[in-house]
């Protein structure tokens, strides 16, 4: 068997999140519906993470296995992206040794959260629009925090599968782009809803809801109660995933 990695983005407003489900149509659902037309049996496909409902991807990584070596990658990335649907795209193909695991073997991931207080008609469904004072140097002060520890229990999903609320957080902060502010993290991994909860959170402290020392304690409290409610998944992007290279070498 060959195995082969897809470099992908898509816009999940019409999808409900990144995993096949019973209760509506998801990335992965389409990209192996797409995959068994072209290739003429079932192909899983493994991805390097599960997005939620509505949220997107600037880039996101899966895995598949063939039988045979595929000799033309682009023609078979050209065919995909006849077959997709236009809010999905398939950005290249790349083989990869055989036990290499898109999910598993990322050494980290880089998501991005979008806000603004100003109204534009032409971004409303991607950027989170608020209103009020915020202060985003104090949130960037909480943000620091953040690498003071690696439990982060208080902003996962209540009861998932994993066996450890444990992440690495390399980078964490807020930056203005014109009139939107854009949030920017990247870990060694990360938990159902994190990413959220976390935006969620450190908002309470823009708006003077929570002190740092505030911030602090939820973190230490390990519960999901203490911490800020969840933003909108619309204005969060998964924009990259990295490997290490000896996966490449074949």
């Amino acid at each position: 068997m060959r195995r082969y990695f897809i470099y992908l983005g898509y816009n999940g407003k019409n999808f409900n999140g990144w995993q096949i489900q019973p209760n509506g149509i998801t990335i992965q659902q389409s990209i192996e519906g797409a995959l068994a037309t072209l290739l003429r049996k079932p192909v899983p496909v493994v991805g390097a993470g599960r997005t939620d409902a509505g949220v997107h991807a600037r880039l996101m990584v899966a895995h598949f296995d063939w039988e045979d070596e595929i000799a033309d990658l682009s023609f078979l990335e050209e065919k995909l992206n006849r077959l997709l649907p236009k809010d999905i795209a398939i950005y290249r193909i790349v083989p990869v040794i055989p036990d290499a695991h898109a999910r598993f073997d990322a050494t980290s991931r880089t998501y991005k959260y979008y806000i603004t207080t100003k109204k534009d008609p032409f971004n409303y469904d991607l950027v989170y629009k608020m209103s009020g004072k915020i202060d985003f140097e104090r949130m960037n002060d909480a943000c620091r925090i953040l690498f003071d520890y690696i439990d982060f229990t208080s902003f996962s999903k209540l009861h998932t599968d994993v066996k450890t609320n444990n992440c690495r957080i390399y980078e964490a902060g807020w930056l203005q782009d014109g009139d939107v502010w854009v949030f920017t993290i990247r870990a060694d991994r990360f938990l159902r809803n994190m990413v959220r909860a976390i935006v969620g959170t450190l908002l309470e402290v823009g708006r003077g809801k929570l002190t740092l020392e505030g911030f602090r304690n939820v973190i230490e409290q390990k519960d999901r109660c203490k911490a800020g409610i969840s933003v909108p998944g619309h204005a969060l992007f998964l924009v990259n995933v990295t490997y290490p290279e000896h996966l490449f070498n074949i």
